[in-house]
């Protein structure tokens, strides 16, 4: 598997400062960004999610389940560095602090991909990275989506976006036949046996499988899945256990993690967030948001408190957000440094 020396040019935090304006231009993501994820870190708005296939103005949410928003003045566009946002106050709001998750894609729209039972839409890839969108119309019917990485997906994200329906995540590091357990995205709950969202069918390196469910497959519904496969140096989607000792456990992703989602899977918690922008320093103890809940940036909390070292994350807290006595956890993580690039040079510890 080729290693990805610059994790930077495929995932980037970027952090800016609401001005308030029609038109704020972000500059310094480092390319233009197929997936972007808004969230005003002072406020208690919504997290926005936009992308190139549904277009700019689109939104959704990912603490809610609410369906696809056209907002004017939110995401405007999506430019060559960065993107534009208009005055809206959950992606602009004068003197606020904000933070945008991006992610490169197949640098627009894409087409439609053929390899499943249901055509999508649009599918846009990058595969370099292993990340890739789609679009399609549920069948209400067990079936078979394309999603064009070329490798097995170990996470993926998929929201019915023309109704009021629950995110639902499939991943690998989820209990029992892989396909047949479910987490939601935008709520706290700990993940359940669902045969008709992946119709108990683990991905593969051409398709994931969709039941009855309208979750994922509703009948003439507008359907968007974010698909993820593991990349050296760049991305892993894991689960470990838990030790409920301030000496946690220690995860090896290969890579000094740059982004990093973590969520309790045996009972209810949020999706805890961190990144090496808003925290740049060890103990990663400051700086949460939760992907599930619109609540400000808590900058005192124990959840997720940490290192972030040159081959993975060490936990620090018993919490049980994140490191309960025996506890499973999964996990979704993106790179600063890979631990030795084929450039030979090392990555090193905050």
């Amino acid at each position: 598997m080729a290693q990805i020396n610059k994790p930077n040019l495929h995932f980037n935090t970027k952090l800016y400062t609401g001005n308030g304006s029609s038109g704020h231009s972000i500059t310094g993501v480092g390319f233009q960004p197929d997936w972007v994820w808004i969230k005003n870190r002072e406020q208690s708005y919504s997290h926005f999610l936009t992308d190139a296939v549904r277009g700019v103005t689109k939104e959704i949410y990912s603490d809610s389940n609410g369906a696809e928003y056209t907002r004017s003045n939110g995401l405007t566009a999506f430019g060559a560095d960065g993107f534009t946002v208009g005055d809206n106050n959950g992606h602009n709001q004068n003197g606020n602090n904000l933070a945008s998750w991006n992610w490169k894609a197949g640098g627009g729209q894409g087409s439609s991909n053929t390899d499943g039972s249901i055509n999508t839409t649009y599918t846009s890839v990058n595969t370099t990275a292993g990340f890739s969108i789609s679009t399609w119309t549920g069948t209400g019917a067990n079936g078979t989506i394309g999603h064009g990485l070329g490798a097995k997906p170990e996470m993926i994200i998929v929201k019915n976006y023309s109704a009021s329906q629950n995110w639902c995540v499939y991943h690998s590091g989820l209990s029992g036949t892989e396909g047949h357990k479910t987490l939601y995205l935008d709520l706290n709950q700990a993940e359940a046996d669902q045969t008709g969202l992946w119709n108990d069918t683990a991905a593969t390196s051409s398709v994931f499988s969709v039941g009855t469910n309208t979750n994922t497959n509703g009948s003439s519904a507008s359907m968007i899945a974010y698909a993820f496969a593991e990349k050296k140096g760049y991305s892993k989607f894991g689960s470990y256990t838990g030790n409920g000792n301030a000496d946690g456990t220690f995860v090896y992703t290969g890579f000094k993690p740059a982004f990093l989602m973590v969520k309790k899977t045996d009972s209810a918690e949020n999706w805890y967030m961190k990144d090496n922008k808003r925290d740049p320093r060890n103990e990663m103890n400051q700086s949460v948001l939760y992907a599930n809940g619109n609540a400000v940036e808590n900058t005192g909390g124990s959840w997720l408190k940490g290192d972030a070292v040159s081959n993975g994350f060490k936990i620090r807290i018993s919490d049980s957000s994140s490191n309960g006595s025996n506890s499973p956890y999964i996990y979704m993580a993106f790179a600063e440094n890979p631990i030795v690039g084929s450039n030979n040079i090392p990555a090193t510890a905050r």
